[in-house]
């Protein structure tokens, strides 16, 4: 009867480490997939006469300008050598930061938006200061080439009734 005892004590003791094991491997198992993680883009605050200057020192680089907006163009699009297609793109023209009695665009800049967030701003104008972030991805024809990855709007100036005359 002793060794009865100590078989089914071995048994159960067998068995209870088995449930166990299992019972843990069930727990060290994961079966959702891992979560992706978005790490966190940082950006260089530019000066856009600076990239204009220097289009090959801020190739692929993540930056941010704050401007005054000039208007929304098709400057630059469905040039083949730096293809942003005008079917899903606009182009906006920011205004030379060292001109300040007259506005002339800078347009060496050649900067780059998705239309679906162009049609938020459709009411912008000139004058109107906005700070926007992206990637220089283009130096073709020696000029500076950016995706616009945000794009927001500061301020914005005053309506004259002269401006609708």
């Amino acid at each position: 009867m002793k060794k009865f005892k100590g078989l089914v004590l071995i048994l159960a003791v067998a068995l209870g480490l088995s449930v166990y094991a299992q019972n843990s491997q069930t727990l060290l198992v994961n079966t959702k997939s891992p979560a992706i993680t978005k790490t966190a883009v940082s950006y260089t605050v530019v000066n856009p006469l600076d990239v204009v200057a220097r289009p090959n020192f801020y190739m692929n680089k993540n930056i941010k300008i704050k401007a005054k907006f000039d208007k929304f163009s098709t400057l630059g699009l469905d040039y083949k050598p730096a293809m942003r297609s005008s079917e899903k793109y606009i182009s906006f023209l920011i205004q030379r930061p060292d001109v300040t009695d007259h506005n002339i665009p800078l347009s060496e800049l050649k900067i780059f938006l998705n239309r679906d967030e162009a049609e938020k701003h459709i009411d912008l104008n000139s004058g109107d200061v906005v700070e926007f972030t992206g990637k220089v991805f283009s130096n073709a024809l020696g000029d500076a080439w950016m995706d616009v990855d945000k794009f927001t709007v500061i301020s914005t100036k005053p309506k004259n009734d002269t401006d609708n005359k």
